[in-house]
């Protein structure tokens, strides 16, 4: 049972992920960083987007019956 829970949960982590990215392309970065690294812009995109990723991942998981699987 724990290896079910473990592909549901890295598979939730990965859609929430994906969303995160998709919901944080809408920012304009550019306001708010130098534009003369944009490599230091795209870290602080991808750092983001896995926090906020993790805090709606868990969120959903601990919303679920499948909280009561670890």
């Amino acid at each position: 049972m724990t290896m079910v829970y473990g592909i549901l949960k890295l598979s939730v982590y990965l859609i929430c992920f994906l969303a995160a990215l998709y919901a944080l392309s809408g920012v304009q970065f550019d306001r708010f960083v130098n534009v003369r690294q944009p490599m230091k812009a795209q870290v602080l995109f991808l750092l983001l987007a896995m926090a906020l990723a993790y805090l709606c991942g868990t969120l959903i998981l601990e919303l679920t019956i499948f909280n009561g699987l670890t």
